[in-house]
């Protein structure tokens, strides 16, 4: 412990820049110490710390640091009598601070006190003592007062005149404990004539008899007193318990014949597994009572004691096997705030006709007597919040509509078979063990697990939580298709992890994500719709059986094989919904099973190696979206057959993102493929210039180069003009090496309303003549220099730290804008917002404009 010490001074020394004072002395400038945090705090004991006399060890004999100069030789009076004297090899304590006198004088450290009291405030009661024998200035320090608010005896031999000795120097401490402490019943007699501000006297493993607790009185400011594995009066008289400011009181494990209590303040009494036959209370202003465990008392005793505190709102009698309803509906009817209530096991008791209107927690484990119909009285009490029941083992039923329960605990009911429980509030329910339970019906807005593991006689399940996410039936290999979980009418739509281990279940909704160690999976089940395989990363083969099936989500399942897509395409007709995305061992075999699903609308292929889609194009023509992001193998022919053979004329969204695809096919995309009206080009590093104009369009079935700029012939621009595209979404965001993005009215691009460039830090100039525009984001755009807008209904325009674009540039291409109602401009360098007039004077629309300038 002084190695500690030693290093504790060291590190707090090195945290410290000393000052010189003019008399050329070392000072430490430290802040005020804070002692609330850890003045009793224990420190281990060092294997290695020097050997002390047991005298200086013992820290009662740190009265003699307060003996006056001039009574130095008197000191060795107060050393403990523990049977070792300076004959026996010892040495005095006030001896070895005497012989050390020139040596502190000689060799003292002039270290600030409030750093050593930083250091201090880490040790105990007995470490402070062996840190005050090693100079003066550290036993001044180790005996400040606030070090030693609370007195700890604790299996310590001291005699009373060392004790009295302490308790003279410490009349200000408010805490005594004394665990097996010899003569402790004398002891204490002493410390409360002495400790007059004493709030807090814990004692264990003693004797006390009536002469102590007639000595409680000396003690006015004595607000809790514990007493713990004693023994109290002499086994024939009771012992009465008065004191006037007494507020927590524990008798805790007492051996006393009979015990009587008036302590008009007393709040709390804890009397628990005392061996007392018979206990009369008078305290008007108890709040909790605990009788637990106290075998003894009867029945009678029991309910004369409650009574007698009518202000009760916490009472435990678990373990009291005298306990009756008569007396537990006596006590609710004089305590009528009781809000927490403990009988558990009292096997006499069944609650009948008991009403408890603000209890908060019922706590009836272990109760033989509780049936179906307790669930009666316990409904009463709407103000519930936990309800215990475990090993009840005579309860069947349970039907309960409780407002605010939040926790049930079911355990080992043998003959528990139903379950109606309702409540909106509902956090937490563990049933286990239960193994003739069949029917549950659960409802709740807020419950979020559930786990129902080993219940071999559910048959029925049906819950309302809107907030479950987690769901575990595993073993329950009663359960059927009465599973009313994924309904339409509410169920549990956030369920995320549902865990089916030995079970048969019908289902309409499936999500098997939670299983990323699944390789093979064979599902057979007519009436599911949704299945969810997302995140099945090592699932290989699958065997899906689902002839309802509308929508499977395979994302991520990278091993997924083509035989596998296959077979569940012949077996599953109506999928309409099919995301294989990041399945990277799907290739065209497998697309070419998608000929049987004549009701797909959406494919998702994206993060794949496809190189050919030619299967889709041949066989899906009723598709609706196609998703191709990050297909990096896609060949310069890939996409052909979209604007060259107007392969599926039902396509409306197409996201090319991130993919290989070629300028030319994308430029051929935008010209001919007039459905589309969602188009992702996001990321696409091979296309440099977005034309979309006449000279760019390669029109119908006729071979034109898209690059020509040869003018066109009189009946080709009829067909052009008549032509219209229903594109209403433009996304090229983060397009590298995009320089130019043109857009003429000859596009005829009716529907046009946002288009996304931003990010695409080498576009110059963007030229837009869209009649429909309404929003164009083209931030962070760093090389934009040229912008005409010929827009008449854009509201929306985002030009954030575009710093290349001049201020006059902006200014002729807002005027063509006249409902431009917000503008962000913020670090544009060159293009100032401050002279607002000046901005509506060129649109008069303007409503906001976003400039950190």
């Amino acid at each position: 412990m002084f190695g500690f010490v030693v290093i504790m001074f060291i590190a707090l020394c090195c945290c410290y820049t000393p000052t010189f004072n003019s008399s050329n002395m070392v000072s430490f400038s430290l802040p005020p110490p804070d002692y609330s945090f850890s003045l009793l705090s224990e420190v281990p004991t060092s294997s290695t710390e020097p050997v002390v006399p047991a005298s200086a060890i013992d820290f009662m004999t740190l009265s003699s640091s307060y003996q006056p100069e001039e009574m130095k030789g008197q000191s060795s009076s107060t050393l403990p009598d523990d049977g070792n004297n300076k004959s026996d090899g010892g040495v005095a304590y006030g001896d070895i601070s005497g012989t050390r006198n020139t040596e502190d004088v000689e060799f003292r450290m002039d270290l600030s006190d409030d750093l050593l009291h930083l250091v201090f405030s880490f040790l105990g009661q007995k470490d402070l003592c062996r840190a005050g024998s090693t100079c003066r200035q550290w036993l001044v320090s180790s005996t400040n007062e606030n070090f030693w608010r609370c007195l700890k005896f604790e299996n310590t031999r001291i005699s009373i005149q060392n004790f009295i000795s302490i308790c003279d120097h410490y009349p200000n401490a408010t805490e005594l404990s004394m665990n097996g402490t010899p003569n402790s019943d004398a002891l204490v007699i002493h410390a409360m004539n002495s400790l007059r501000g004493l709030q807090t006297l814990i004692l264990d493993k003693g004797h006390f008899s009536d002469v102590f607790f007639h000595t409680l009185t000396s003690c006015p400011a004595l607000t809790s007193l514990k007493i713990s594995d004693s023994s109290i009066g002499n086994g024939i008289q009771d012992v009465t318990v008065y004191h006037e400011n007494l507020h927590n009181l524990q008798m805790i494990k007492c051996r006393v014949l009979r015990v009587i209590i008036r302590c008009p303040q007393l709040q709390t009494l804890s009397l628990k597994r005392s061996s007392m036959a018979h206990a009369l209370l008078t305290c008007p202003q108890l709040n909790v009572l605990d009788l637990s465990s106290c075998h003894k008392l009867s029945d009678t005793t029991i309910r004369t004691a409650a009574m007698s505190c009518p202000l009760l709102a916490s009472i435990d009698m678990s373990s009291c096997s005298s306990v009756t309803d008569e007396t537990i509906r006596d006590i609710a009817s004089t305590c009528p705030n009781i809000c927490m209530f403990d009988a558990s096991n009292c096997p006499n008791i069944s609650l009948e006709a008991v009403r408890f209107p603000k209890l908060m927690d019922l706590r009836l484990e272990s109760c033989e007597g509780i049936v179906s119909a307790s669930m009666t009285a316990i409904s009463y009490s709407v103000m519930l919040e936990s309800l215990k029941l475990d090993n009840c083992s005579m309860l069947t039923a349970m039907t309960l509509d409780m407002p605010k329960l939040q926790t049930i605990s079911l355990v080992h009911l043998r003959k528990f078979v139903y379950l109606d429980l309702r409540s909106p509030v509902l956090k937490q329910i563990k049933i286990s063990r239960c193994s003739a339970l069949q029917d549950i019906s659960i409802t709740s807005n807020v419950l979020q697990k559930l786990v129902l593991q080993k219940q071999e006689s559910l048959a029925y399940l049906s819950l309302q939580c809107q907030s479950l996410l987690e769901l575990d039936l595993s073993n329950c290999d009663s359960l059927t298709d009465s599973l009313e979980v994924f309904n339409s009418e509410g169920g549990c739509p956030k369920l995320r992890s549902l865990i089916l281990d030995n079970c048969q279940v019908g289902l309409e909704l499936l999500d098997l994500g939670i299983c990323p160690r699944l390789s093979v999976l064979q599902i057979e089940a007519p009436s599911m719709q949704v299945l969810e395989l997302k995140g099945c990363g090592i699932l290989s083969e699958a065997y899906i059986s689902c002839s309802c099936l509308k929508s499977l989500d395979a994302s991520f399942c990278r091993n997924l094989s083509d035989e596998s897509l296959s077979r569940t395409a012949r077996s599953c007709l109506q999928i309409g919904s099919l995301v294989l995305s990041s399945c990277q061992s799907v290739a065209f075999d497998g697309l070419s099973s998608l000929h049987l699903l004549r009701h797909l609308v959406l494919l998702d292929l994206s993060y794949t190696f496809v190189t050919d889609l030619q299967p889709v194009f041949d066989n899906c023509f009723n598709l609706a979206v196609l998703r191709l992001s990050a297909c990096k193998y896609l060949t310069d022919s890939s996409l052909g057959a979209l604007y060259k053979e107007s392969a599926l004329p039902a396509l409306c969204k197409l996201d090319l993102s991130y993919s290989s695809v070629m300028q030319l096919d994308i430029l051929n995309i935008l010209a001919q493929c007039t459905n589309l009206a969602h188009l992702n080009l996001n990321g696409c590093a091979n296309m440099h210039q977005l034309v979309w104009n006449r000279s760019y369009c390669n029109l119908s079935q006729k071979s034109v180069n898209v690059c020509s700029s040869s003018p066109l012939k009189d009946n080709e621009k009829d067909v052009y003009l008549e032509t219209g595209h229903l594109l209403e979404i433009l996304n090229c965001t983060g397009c590298p090496n995009i320089t130019k993005a043109l857009i003429s009215s000859s596009a005829n691009c009716f529907y046009l309303s946002k288009i996304n460039l931003n990010l695409s830090i080498n576009l110059k100039e963007v030229d837009l003549a869209c009649g429909s525009l309404c929003m164009l984001n083209i931030s962070y755009c760093n090389s934009l220099e040229f912008l005409r807008l010929k827009c008449p209904k854009l509201n929306n325009l985002w030009l954030l730290a575009c710093s290349m674009l001049a201020e006059e540039e902006l200014e002729t291409a807002i005027s063509q804008c006249p409902t431009l109602e917000i503008m962000n401009i913020d670090f544009c360098p060159k293009i100032r917002a401050k002279d607002l007039t000046k901005w509506h004077a060129i649109c008069p629309s303007l409503k906001r404009i976003q400039s950190c300038a």
